[in-house]
This record gives structure tokens, sequence and C-alpha cells, in this order.
């Protein structure tokens, strides 16, 4: 099981913040959309792939605009039949993904249960895996394979768990081998959070011991949150010649694009302090 260092030390003290009572607005805003998006589901079967497409942008737009989040695109998704792979930060992530195109994600088998969001995850097609009993990644890779063969594009975070965003994971090479076994490309999309003077934030970062609420009241107080997602170009079939090459290739295309070097391993706890003093300016693609 990957595990990451990040904890209450890598979240800043000091980024701007709306009143109790925009906080209370904002969630339950989110509370609304995610009612409606349950009533949605319903006729997701019977509208057609581009209805339930829609419907789905439309859900994923809609929580980020109740939580007055900013979505900034550079590049696009072209084509179907791709795994697209990200680095792996908040609850946030799949939301930024799904907003920008509609797709299926691979998640543990544990959000199956989550109440509301776990049926919604069914709803939308995600390929389950269990962490817990690593004699069944073969079979879960096999049906990851096959879905893309068929041209589903599919969102894995392949660092496993989710880091800060100013400190990262390596990426495990296992998802990949679906790609190889599906012959479809792999999609890498760096994500990054700011504020909106500029300054890099850890703030939405999903990490430590801290239930998924605290994480989601935190984002609700936040004020001028922007979320980055820069689709990068595609690593096609046959360039890398292991599922090992190709999560290098990934995530060295998601590291540069993000202007960072990655952590070596031996460091990160020793970074965990000062991650949370550290600002970075963003870049624009």
């Amino acid at each position: 099981m990957p595990t990451s260092p990040c904890g209450p030390d890598c979240l800043p003290g000091d980024e701007p913040t709306v009143g109790k009572l925009r906080a209370s607005r904002r969630l339950v805003r989110a509370g609304g959309v995610v009612f409606a998006a349950l009533g949605a589901a319903a006729v997701m079967p019977v509208a057609g792939r581009r209805g339930r497409e829609r419907l789905v942008r439309w859900f994923f737009r809609a929580v980020l605009r109740a939580f007055g989040v900013r979505l900034e695109v550079f590049g696009s998704f072209a084509g179907q039949g791709a795994l697209v792979v990200n680095n792996h930060i908040s609850w946030l992530d799949i939301v930024a993904v799904n907003a920008v195109r509609p797709m299926r994600a691979q998640a543990k088998s544990e959000v199956r249960g989550w109440p509301v969001i776990g049926w919604l995850a069914t709803a939308a097609g995600t390929v389950y895996i269990d962490r817990e009993r690593l004699r069944t990644l073969p079979a879960a890779t096999a049906e990851l394979a096959s879905v893309l063969r068929a041209g589903s594009m599919v969102n894995v975070t392949p660092e496993g768990t989710s880091w800060c965003g100013l400190a990262s994971g390596r990426f495990r090479a296992a998802p990949f081998q679906a790609a190889i076994d599906g012959e479809v490309p792999v999609v890498p999309v760096a994500l990054r959070f700011r504020m909106a003077d500029g300054r890099e934030t850890t703030a939405p970062a999903f990490i430590g011991d801290e239930t998924l609420i605290d994480s989601i009241r935190r984002v609700a107080r936040l004020d001028g949150l922007v979320l980055e997602v820069h689709v990068l170009p595609a690593i096609e079939p046959g360039r890398a010649g292991s599922r090992r090459e190709l999560a290098a290739l990934s995530e060295a295309a998601i590291l540069s694009a993000l202007g960072r070097v990655h952590v070596p391993s031996q460091r990160r706890m020793r970074l965990a302090r000062p991650l949370a003093e550290h600002r970075v300016h963003s870049h624009s693609a």
C-alpha cells in the first residue's frame, strides 16, 4: 500500500478565507448539486452517450462553482480509448478531470460503499480494484484493459494516495500494464492548485488522518481558489518498452509541466514542515 508523509504540517494556515455564513452557503449549494445528481443518475441509462456526458460535465462543474473554485484548462482531450493519469492531491482531482472531459475511473473498492458518492461512482461506470487483495490485481488489470480497448477513457491516479501538491509520489507501474495490453495511449494530466494572487497552495490537499468532511469544509472556506488542469500530449502505444518505462514517462511529463523536480524519497519526511512555508508562483502553459 503506498503511503505519503504529507500531513497537517504541509497545510498552510494563512490563506484568504470567506466568512462562516458564505462557507455554509457553499456547503448547502454543494449538497443541492449532489442530490440533483442523484435524480439525474436515474435517467443516465436512457440518456445516450452524449446526454450522459453532458449530465456528468454539468454535475462536476456545478460542484466546482458551488465551492467557488475557478477552473483553468490548458490543452484538450482528443479521441477515445486512453488511460488518463494525473498527480493526486485532493478529492477535487476527479471533479476537475470530469469537468473537462467526463470519463470512467479506477477506484479502490471501498468507494463503492460510500454514501451517495459510491452510488454515483458506480453509475458512472467506475472500475473497482481491491487493494487489500493483491491476488485480484491481474483480473482488475484485465478488466481495465478491456474497457480501454472498447474505446473508453479511464482516469487513474498512479501515486496510489494523495500528496500535498508541492511534493509528489512515484507513479506505480501496475495501472500502465492495462494501457499496454489494451494498446491505447496514455494521457498525462498535471493538476495545480493556487490562489487568485498566483501563489501555489496546499490547502485543498486531502492528506494525513483528516476526514473527507474536514477537507471539504476547508475548501469551502477558501477565497479565490484556482484549479489548473494541464492536458499534456498523449504517449502513444509502442513508445515505451515496459509498464515501468511508461509510468516514468508519464511522471516526468507531469513534473515537467508543473516546473518542479521530483523529491527523492529519503528527503520527503524532512520536507513536511518546509513545504507548508514554501510558495511557488504558477506560470501559464
